[in-house]
């Protein structure tokens, strides 16, 4: 067994690294002048024995759980009114994507006097924020998936418009990460998969998106060659420390490759959330080949070097498209939105809200909501005959 050693990163933001570097909480929130942090976890791991674990490491904390698998803006409310209550000054974001995204938005909007919608990432909205009231964050993922540890957004959901919206600001990146592979240990083989393979989309669809950026390029294929590897391994033997550790480095590369952009992926998925509150890695990860084949075209040439990084016995889209089914399906992954409790009675809407989603601006070819619409109801019927 290869020992999994400590390291300390600082791309894009400090990373410590290593099992048991959980006991590292209380240093890492000195390092950024927290002395009365808040805790935000997600309603799952409220009464989890390894946020017990994390509390007694930390300084003297709050603990506030109410946050839902898709954040709205109700659980950002609810966490500003703790925070402020609390007299905190830090977050410790703590848990799997949606308790990050949260923890994170809640630490922005500390200090800001506008409401949250004045924040979305729409041209430069950002700039209407103080940078003075944006809290410190410690963030610390139990799942490798989303990288949002590593992001400077959060996807919190306007429940009044069905609308996942982005709120970014590039101070909003956590100021350390604990990336320790023993949180992620006992997250059951079906949400092993799921999220690894959100950040294999990640990934994915970053080094598909247009545009010169050799580095997003670079860190997103390693990220893909770390997935392909360690995913079956995480998800066959859960306490596989090596491949924990793998995963969540892969998780935070899709994360900050897609600086990049994304694509019709998370155009779609995000509205498919939005209406089914469906789990979102697995939303991705059913979606993903029927946007491959619309962008068939367009992506064959990078295709042949996917090939090649995964050792596939063929070149090209063709080789790469049966792997990636193979992939779900031997990591238990659904191949219709179907059979995930997705209809098309809202499938104009969908195809709608996904156009004018920040991802759609990322795909390789031009979408428009009809094209959305076919794609996403290609997904929930299996349909893999669809070309672009």
């Amino acid at each position: 067994m290869t020992t999994v050693l400590k390291a300390n990163w600082n791309y894009p933001t400090r990373v410590w690294s290593g099992p048991g570097r959980i006991a590292e909480l209380k240093a890492a929130c000195q390092e950024l002048g927290i002395t009365r942090p808040l805790f935000v976890t997600d309603r799952g791991l409220r009464d989890h024995p390894m946020v017990r674990s994390a509390l007694a490491m930390a300084p003297p904390a709050e603990l506030f759980a109410d946050v839902k698998g898709n954040p709205v803006a109700a659980n950002v409310d609810a966490g500003l009114r703790a925070y402020r209550a609390g007299r905190h000054d830090g977050v410790i974001a703590f848990g799997g994507g949606s308790a990050l995204d949260a923890g994170k938005v809640i630490a922005f909007m500390s200090g800001q006097t506008r409401p949250l919608w004045d924040f979305e990432d729409v041209g430069d909205w950002w700039t209407r924020a103080d940078p003075a009231g944006i809290a410190p964050v410690v963030a610390v993922p139990t799942t490798a998936g989303t990288g949002s540890e590593v992001g400077r957004a959060g996807v919190i959901l306007n429940e009044t418009t069905h609308q996942k919206k982005i709120i970014f600001h590039p101070k909003m990146m956590p100021g350390v990460v604990i990336a320790d592979p023993e949180l992620t240990v006992g997250l059951p083989a079906n949400l092993t998969a799921a999220t690894g393979i959100d950040a294999f989309t990640h990934c994915f669809e970053a080094y598909c998106a247009p545009g010169f950026h050799p580095l997003a390029d670079g860190i997103a294929l390693a990220g893909m060659r770390l997935i392909s590897e360690y995913l079956p391994r995480a998800c066959n033997h859960g306490a596989d420390i090596e491949a924990r550790s793998r995963m969540l480095a892969a998780a935070s590369m899709g994360a900050t490759a897609f600086q990049k952009g994304l694509g019709g992926v998370h155009a779609i998925a995000h509205p498919v959330g939005s209406f089914f509150d469906t789990h979102h890695g697995l939303t991705n990860a059913v979606i993903l080949p029927y946007v491959m084949v619309h962008n068939r075209e367009a992506i064959a040439d990078r295709m042949r070097t996917v090939a090649r990084l995964l050792d596939l016995p063929s070149p090209g889209f063709e080789a790469v498209l049966k792997w990636v089914l193979e992939f779900r399906r031997r990591l238990g992954i659904p191949h219709t939105l179907a059979e995930i409790g997705v209809s098309t009675v809202n499938a104009p809407v969908i195809g709608a809200e996904a156009a004018v989603d920040p991802s759609a601006g990322g795909n390789p070819v031009a979408l428009d909501a009809g094209t959305l619409e076919r794609i996403f109801r290609s997904a929930v019927a299996g349909d893999l005959t669809l070309r672009g």
